[in-house]
């Protein structure tokens, strides 16, 4: 214990001092280098580089089995050097995760910007702690199934997981690739355009059969004639259409609802009926009376591309209108192909992607102006061939944790029977 003590820096074995003072020497390199040279150009390991550059990683930890009982090994993959550098790494995703990110094309003005603090992926010195962990991580996972003990298996699990996911999520970076592709009801689109306008072919078609959408009720507010600004003008009244509370009061007036049709179709020049069809528009019937007991009725419609919108008249200066209903959930029928052969179908919805090989495609919008007319649906394509490493990863620590657990009720049970005893 005196030994401990009196234990001057840099006097193997080291310590947590050391390893702190060693990562931050590789963050400020990191630094230094991204303010002389700008930032680190991530897509430089696109394949088949990020796939040399993976063999090399292994193989680094492999080799390092031979000088694997050297005091610097045994501090480069220990305890104190892999919470410094985990914690390092935390630090800097939590910077990213605060920081508005940019794209790395964008000339940096401030120190904040010089440094890579808002295109983190970039930065050398997050990509100097990244692979450093990688290396250290790989190296103890190395030594670890060199003296491989099967009741490790928890261990196994949780830290190759790990290393699989900074692996696969890091060297996997070049590869990916995000497009939006606008597909019209009826054809086939292969075709994006990329920021500069070009056109461009991918790999994969997308067929829209079908674009549909459902609608919350819409509001009803009361406009002046002249300028269509809602009343009153500093704080306007809306009402939320609604059967179930179909009395409100809007700028002085008292407003029922007799009728509510949410797919109409006008059937005269003042009336409106239900025609569940792709034109059809909310319309509601009101009664509207004011404090003076003046009355008035009549449909009130906010029209579409296919139909005119109608309004209540109340006098002179004021009428009453309908707003566009928000839109409660859109999705599109579509069938994906690729070159292969490969076809699969499914229903594209918000948070409800559809996924063909290494492709995902999520529902990312329509023509806000023609709404449920939108002739097309606009899609993002995510091309990840690195996501399965990911996923396997996430699994190998859910099951290393699940071990661990377990490993560790079996540990107290035996020492509750040893007491016993």
């Amino acid at each position: 214990m005196e030994r401990r003590t009196n234990r001057k820096i840099w006097q193997m074995p080291w310590g947590y001092t050391e390893s702190i003072i060693i990562t931050c020497g590789i963050v400020i390199v990191g630094f230094l280098l991204q303010l002389t040279t700008g930032s680190f150009n991530f897509y430089l390991l696109a394949a088949p580089v990020n796939l040399w550059v993976g063999i090399a990683l292994v193989a680094l930890c492999v080799v390092s089995l031979w000088i694997g009982k050297s005091r610097f090994m045994r501090w480069f993959t220990g305890v104190p050097f892999a919470v410094c550098l985990i914690s390092a790494l935390l630090i800097l995703c939590l910077i990213m995760g605060l920081t508005p990110q940019t794209t790395s094309g964008n000339n940096p003005t401030t120190l904040f910007s010089r440094l890579g603090f808002d295109n983190m992926t970039h930065s050398w010195a997050f990509v100097f702690i990244y692979f450093t962990t990688l290396l250290s991580l790989g190296s103890l996972i190395a030594r670890r199934l060199y003296r491989f003990r099967r009741k490790d298996y928890g261990f196994y699990l949780n830290h190759i997981g790990l290393w699989l996911v900074l692996f696969a999520s890091g060297l996997g970076y070049a590869d990916r690739a995000r497009y939006v592709m606008y597909v019209r009801e009826g054809e086939v689109e292969w075709r994006v355009y990329d920021d500069n306008g070009n056109v461009k072919e991918l790999p994969i078609g997308i067929k829209l059969n079908d674009f549909d959408m459902e609608e919350y009720p819409p509001q009803l507010t009361v406009i002046d004639r002249q300028s269509g600004e809602p009343l009153p003008t500093d704080n306007p009244d809306y009402y939320q259409i609604d059967v179930k509370s179909p009395a409100d009061r809007l700028n002085g007036w008292y407003i029922g609802v007799e009728e509510y049709i949410h797919q109409a179709v006008r059937s005269s020049d003042s009336t409106y009926r239900e025609v569940p069809m792709p034109g059809a528009t909310p319309a509601v019937k009101i009664r509207v009376v004011n404090d003076k007991g003046e009355e008035r009725s009549g449909w009130v419609c906010g029209g579409n591309q296919a139909q005119l919108y109608m309004t209540l008249s109340l006098d002179a200066q004021q009428c009453v209108v309908m707003t566009q209903p928000e839109p409660k959930r859109f999705m599109s029928d579509i069938e994906a192909y690729t070159p292969d052969g490969t076809i699969k179908k499914g229903i594209l919805e918000v948070n409800h992607p559809l996924r063909i090989g290494h492709w995902t495609i999520y529902q990312y919008g329509y023509d806000d102006k023609a709404g449920r007319l939108s002739s097309y649906s606009s899609m993002e394509l995510v091309y990840d061939p690195w996501i399965t490493p990911v996923y396997i990863g996430f699994i190998f620590i859910a099951l290393g944790a699940l071990a661990m657990i377990l490993s560790g009720k079996s540990i107290k049970r035996k020492e509750e029977k040893d007491e016993l005893e």
